[in-house]
């Protein structure tokens, strides 16, 4: 005889709840609305957060970061769980939707600025997904810019794919989302891999530029950031929603680097500024 399985209205179904400015950029851009993340972030963003400091306020903010994409994008399975009350009641086991253990991810290394947050990501899973499901992946790489300092493109110092991407979640923790030149390499690279089932970029800070970039040459890649910086933009841009006036926004400095920002975090998070 089967043990009953207790069936609650209370589980049937996600409920959760994305908390997120409003914006025109599009369905694809989620900028977190999250009082927690925003002053945590502005601290790590300070001249005076060194390490270790620095390391274990990303790791904060990637371990919510990673939540909140695993929240809203990753698939739910109906299962039946168990708990230490089974013993003493029937009641003990439950069905519920939970994340689908078998959901499959890589996360992609960004060296050097990306290599502790995709770090982050990869140990989080592990431990809710099956762990022969995740991947990480890593690319070395930094901008590349002309005389006048502006970045045209990226230099890529070396690649190690650990095999296809066929329905698997991309992850793309870049902490600065600044001109799109990172993001266009990343795509190259895996454009001959496979067929994700959803690309995702996990960033600490986004610029209009970037947003922009990746609507014209990339519009199938999720973007989630917790900030939006325009700062160098007119009076009339910051009394706006953010997009509304998108062609006017501007959020990088004649050296491309973002504005409020957090400096140049591949130099910061490395002590290396080179």
């Amino acid at each position: 005889m089967n043990p009953k399985i207790l069936k609650d209205l209370q589980y049937s179904e996600r409920r959760y709840q994305l908390s997120e400015i409003n914006h025109k950029y599009g369905k694809q851009t989620h900028i977190l609305s999250d009082p927690y993340l925003f002053t945590t972030l502005a601290k790590l963003c300070r001249s005076d957060c060194k390490q270790p400091l620095i390391n274990q306020l990303l790791n904060t903010l990637y371990r919510e970061l990673i939540k909140t994409v695993v929240n809203q994008e990753f698939p739910l399975v109906n299962t039946q769980l168990e708990t230490r009350m089974a013993a003493f009641h029937p009641e003990g086991r439950f069905e519920a939707p939970v994340l689908d253990p078998s959901t499959k991810v890589v996360c992609v290394d960004l060296a050097r600025a990306g290599t502790v947050p995709s770090q982050i990501c990869f140990d989080a899973l592990n431990y809710i997904l099956n762990p022969d499901g995740i991947r990480q992946d890593h690319i070395s790489i930094n901008r590349k810019t002309d005389a006048n300092e502006q970045v045209i493109g990226t230099h890529l110092g070396g690649v190690k794919i650990g095999g296809n991407i066929d329905n698997s979640f991309v992850l793309i923790p870049d902490p600065m989302g600044a001109t799109g030149s990172t993001l266009n390499t990343v795509m190259d690279i895996y454009s001959t891999h496979g067929n994700a089932r959803k690309f995702i970029a996990m960033h600490l800070v986004v610029t209009p530029e970037y947003l922009s970039h990746l609507s014209k040459n990339h519009p199938e890649v999720i973007v989630y950031a917790l900030r939006l910086d325009r700062g160098l933009s007119s009076e009339k841009i910051l009394n706006s929603v953010p997009g509304t006036f998108w062609n006017e926004e501007c959020g990088l400095n004649k050296k491309q680097y973002i504005v409020p920002g957090a400096g140049g975090l591949g130099e910061v998070i490395n002590n290396s500024y080179v």
